[in-house]
């Protein structure tokens, strides 16, 4: 669960990380008063799900409360990046001296947290570990020892010596509160050195565990202010794992490994998936129509795979549930089904049998990704 950087900060405030004093305005007359509140000026910022928000004219300086209006009215309502903008934040102006970068995050790889901070902030942190990966400090942390003031030294040694101290306890702050919010993220780019040299969180991005918030109900309640996908919602309320990718190749399969994988064969052969569909264990006629809706409602896509293991689910069943669900929605896109497991055989001929102008079935998972990709890609389907 990512959060918008104005409720990232108000968990900062809560664990007394200095933050910039800013207000949440969502229309321009809001943006107006709250300029004018922080003393004429500030700093007009895009509440998205997303970075590059500064490369992207959704972070302008403006000087009096009329050109603040000016830009939350064209921010507003607009499409940032593919998300729409439903708000944006107002905050002060500050005397910055020098920018950095820090963050902790969960590293699934090596089972621990791991710190890294830079003395460079304020740019693609990604690009500079590329180019200059010698800038970038790294520290591992053992979930069991904590961090320790070593960890801190290391971190902090690459900063100004003023930097060091107010940097080092914001440091041990989100740390902390990265295990109280049950966070697997915090970033804070930049962490910026002040003329009066305090050391203040100038951003905030956090991402919250989505299977630690039963025990976050307040964080969770947030979760109504996010925009929300009408593809994503009647996915969620068909009782289907469903997320929205950006290619052309829709995806239904049965169980979140197999479906992963397919999104891998279909990038090999030359596609990107439009989402990730997880059927579950079934597939029946209900639920393949309710699956082929939630697909066939997104624009982009241009082909669908539909890729199934038969082991508990038969193979038959699925064939028989995929020609009903056709009965029900009008396919407009070309169906790739690949059908493997139990009844396999049989699935596949009842397929063939039916002679659906849109279906075209595939003995394997590679031959069926290279079809759906071509088909994808405006090609002609073997």
């Amino acid at each position: 669960m990512d959060l918008y950087e104005h409720m990232g900060k108000d968990l900062f405030r809560a664990h007394d990380i200095p933050v910039p004093r800013g207000t949440v305005a969502e229309t321009p007359e809001q943006a107006a008063d709250a300029t004018r509140e922080l003393g004429g000026r500030s700093v007009v910022k895009v509440q998205v799900q997303v970075g590059g928000r500064g490369k992207g004219g959704g972070v302008v300086l403006v000087d009096s409360p009329e050109r603040a209006a000016e830009e939350a009215a064209r921010m507003l309502g607009s499409d940032f990046q593919g998300h729409a903008v439903t708000r944006v934040l107002c905050e002060e102006l500050l005397p910055l001296k020098q920018e950095f970068y820090t963050s902790v995050l969960l590293d699934r790889s090596s089972g621990d947290y791991l710190f890294m901070m830079t003395a460079e902030g304020g740019m693609d942190i990604e690009t500079l570990a590329v180019e200059r990966p010698e800038a970038l400090r790294r520290v591992h942390v053992d979930p069991m020892l904590g961090l320790r003031t070593y960890h801190v030294r290391d971190l902090t040694e690459t900063l100004p010596i003023e930097a060091r101290e107010p940097a080092g306890d914001i440091l041990r702050k989100m740390f902390a509160m990265l295990r109280e919010e049950d966070a697997t993220l915090i970033e804070i780019n930049p962490l910026v050195l002040l003329d009066d040299g305090r050391v203040v969180a100038l951003d905030a991005k956090v991402t919250i565990d989505d299977n630690a918030l039963y025990r976050r109900p307040a964080t969770e309640a947030l979760k109504e202010q996010f925009p929300i996908d009408p593809v994503e919602k009647r996915a969620k309320d068909a009782g289907l794992q469903y997320v929205k990718l950006d290619g052309a190749v829709g995806i239904i399969g049965n169980g979140a490994g197999l479906v992963m994988s397919t999104l891998d064969v279909v990038a090999q052969a030359g596609a990107r998936a439009a989402n990730f569909l997880d059927v579950g264990g079934g597939a029946s006629a209900d639920t393949m129509a309710t699956s082929l809706e939630v697909i066939l409602s997104d624009p982009a896509v241009k082909s669908v795979f539909i890729n199934i293991f038969g082991g508990i689910t038969r193979c038959d069943v699925v064939a028989n549930g995929v020609l009903e669900a056709l009965k029900r929605v009008q396919a407009t896109v070309p169906l790739v089904v690949r059908l493997d497991g139990t009844n396999a055989k049989e699935g596949r001929q009842i397929l063939s049998d039916a002679a659906h102008p849109q279906i075209f079935p595939a003995a394997t998972m590679l031959e069926a990704a290279q079809r759906a990709a071509d088909l994808a890609n405006g090609g002609v389907a073997a």
